[in-house]
């Protein structure tokens, strides 16, 4: 039988870890290309866990709660590639709670020490069976498979209550160009992604004004089904671009609420990030490579046909966690990345017209 009083103290406990973390910072680019589109990063790696799946977590453990999920001795489970496991693992020792991740093999090191740094356990698998391990786990343990897979669409108040894309839209209303012309991000869950284009249809000015484009790295089938629909493809090899992308279909990925999917190259993220870093003078995790690069080229495009406005984008995590991989020469190498071609190209955005 659940016990009120403990769920009411958890939930307590949430919200005042909110109430104690200010809004997340928008930075704006000084890129001299642009003379007439001013782009913006939502720097999500300031929560305290250190990215975007940090708001995430807050809503499926409420969501637990409030559906009565969660108990004071539920172990919780995830299947996760990392992130969202990592700020999973934050709230569960919040709550005095077991955690365990069901994790792909090709996690990086540095986001199983901060699961671990946390409390939490994980178990590593070839990625397509992360789902069917994680539901396992739970009920050998008894306990609660939070699947953000799911769930991320429907856990997240997409009417405002401190949302994502209410705090976009607040932040920029001092801004020259106050509506976004864009707002671009990727999909991992598809969460956020349904939250934000939510939020845009849900208030008639910015439904007038304001597009929503998903991006997409390689060996991700989001793209191909936001095109063709057919709920059923699948890719046998993983996104490489952590936190973004996935071999199915999720469900909670919603299509009719994007205006644009734009397909990004693997080459072209890394190269993006490592661009980025002489702009911001510090490291930025892969996904932010995809969306940056993205808007770069809606910007372009802007400019060419003598549009004015803004977009914005976010930075999803740290690139600190990913040293050995995105930042790694060798392991770009191995990799058969060339990044050649997309460092100069993108060397013209930092020189003015």
């Amino acid at each position: 039988m659940e016990n009120k009083n403990w769920t009411s103290e958890a939930i307590k406990k949430i919200n005042a870890d909110y109430n104690r973390s200010s809004d997340t910072h928008l930075i704006k680019l000084n890129i001299p290309y642009f003379t007439k589109v001013d782009i913006y990063l939502k720097d999500e790696s300031t929560h305290p866990t250190g990215s975007l799946k940090h708001r995430l977590a807050r809503s499926l453990f409420l969501y637990g709660l409030c559906n009565g999920f969660i108990n004071e001795k539920t172990p919780i489970i995830e299947a996760s590639s990392g992130s969202t496991a990592i700020s999973e693992a934050y709230f569960a020792r919040l709550l005095g709670l077991p955690f365990i991740a069901v994790v792909p093999e090709s996690t990086t090191l540095e986001k199983i020490r901060l699961i671990e740094f946390y409390g939490g356990t994980c178990v590593k698998v070839a990625s397509p069976e992360i789902y069917s391990k994680a539901e396992a786990l739970a009920i050998e343990k008894n306990g609660y498979y939070m699947d953000q897979f799911t769930y991320a669409e429907r856990a997240t108040d997409w009417r405002g209550n401190n949302n994502i894309a209410e705090s976009i839209f607040d932040q920029m209303s001092e801004e020259p160009y106050e509506i976004p012309s864009w707002i671009v991000v990727g999909a991992g869950t598809g969460g956020t992604s349904a939250t934000i284009g939510r939020y845009i249809r849900y208030n008639p000015v910015f439904n007038l004004h304001t597009n929503l484009a998903v991006v997409d790295p390689e060996n991700s089938v989001f793209a191909d089904y936001y095109h063709d629909r057919d709920p059923k493809i699948t890719s046998s090899i993983g996104s490489r671009i952590e936190g973004i992308g996935r071999p199915r279909v999720e469900p909670s990925f919603q299509p009719d609420v994007i205006d644009k999917m734009i397909k990004v190259k693997d080459a072209a993220s890394i190269a993006c990030i490592r661009w980025l870093e002489t702009i911001l003078g510090r490291k930025c995790g892969g996904s932010t490579g995809t969306n940056l690069y993205a808007t770069l080229q809606l910007a372009q495009e802007m400019q060419q046909n003598n549009q004015s406005g803004s977009i914005v984008t976010m930075i999803c995590d740290s690139g600190e966690r990913y040293m050995n991989t995105y930042y790694n020469d060798q392991w770009v190498k191995d990799q058969g990345i060339q990044l050649a071609p997309y460092t100069e190209e993108l060397k013209k955005y930092t020189t003015a017209l």
